[in-house]
């Protein structure tokens, strides 16, 4: 009965993909195919796809959509760039390099509840600290989070701030885990210090690297936390990304709110499917 023992140890886990992920999902969209009642289920009734065509005809899906993809890129490139100079900077074993790993590990650990409302008080346009800080440069004071021109990149800021330790600190272990033989031997060979970074260190952790694009974009896809505290969506849908555009129908229309759901899906699929065939050829795994 030695064979069983492996899918008894692996049940447990199975059994909750099945509950909390896999059934979730179809019934997602089961309920995406109706117009559904939340109030009486009797009153619900089977459209086919017609939810997924007024997806497609309306401007604000297209808005939600275009602002998550600014949003993800901005996040994704700053956090990767930020992280990697960062972790470069940190690679060496020294006590205060320890100190400052610990130190920009903070804010990944603290809520985001908590880092939304100090951001606020920041932010504020009249008594907030940055705009002190531009004022005392004698820099024109921002709006920040009250102009649709500057709201979604003030958010990216926050999301930018509150990642970086998390990932500096996967890039950092794999750089101390890099063979020290390959740089020393680079280094001999008269080799600079940005020579060996672009075509010695950075193929040797793009594994580390690949792995951190793809946890980055989808985790800024399905961004809501930061935009429901920070912005509520606004101003004038500035900040509306596809998670808190999907809130906004929890109530009035869940099957169209679940057909969004389905679409965000695809996306993130596609896009994960895209870097895998794109992108892991490039990857160089020892």
């Amino acid at each position: 009965m030695d064979w069983i023992r492996p899918y008894a140890m692996i049940a447990p886990a199975m059994a909750g993909i099945l509950v909390f992920v896999i059934y979730p999902m179809f019934y997602l969209i089961y309920l995406s195919l109706y117009k559904y009642n939340l109030m009486n289920k009797s009153k619900s009734v089977f459209i086919g796809f017609d939810n997924y065509a007024q997806i497609f005809s309306r401007g604000d899906f297209y808005k939600a959509l275009s602002n998550t993809a600014v949003y993800t890129v901005g996040v994704v490139a700053l956090t990767m760039l930020i992280s990697l100079l960062i972790a470069v900077w940190l690679s060496k074993r020294t006590w205060f390099n320890q100190f400052v790993q610990a130190s920009i590990f903070t804010p990944h650990i603290i809520s985001i509840v908590s880092v939304s409302l100090v951001w606020l008080w920041l932010m504020e346009p009249n008594i907030g600290f940055l705009n002190f800080i531009f004022k005392t440069l004698g820099l024109p004071p921002s709006q920040w989070l009250q102009s649709s021109q500057t709201a979604l990149i003030s958010v990216i800021i926050v999301s930018v701030w509150q990642n970086i330790g998390y990932f500096t600190l996967i890039i950092v272990a794999a750089l101390q885990g890099l063979p020290t033989s390959i740089i020393e031997a680079a280094e001999l060979d008269n080799a600079n210090k940005f020579q060996v970074l672009t075509r010695i260190t950075l193929p040797l952790i793009s594994p580390q690297l690949f792995f951190i694009l793809i946890i980055m974009t989808i985790g800024s896809f399905k961004v809501f936390d930061t935009v429901r505290i920070m912005t509520a969506g606004g101003p004038n849908d500035a900040t509306t990304t596809l998670v808190y555009y999907i809130f906004g129908f929890r109530t009035t229309n869940i099957g169209y709110a679940s057909a969004t759901g389905v679409v965000l899906m695809v996306i993130i699929a596609i896009l994960t499917l895209f870097y895998f065939r794109m992108l892991s050829k490039k990857v160089h795994y020892q």
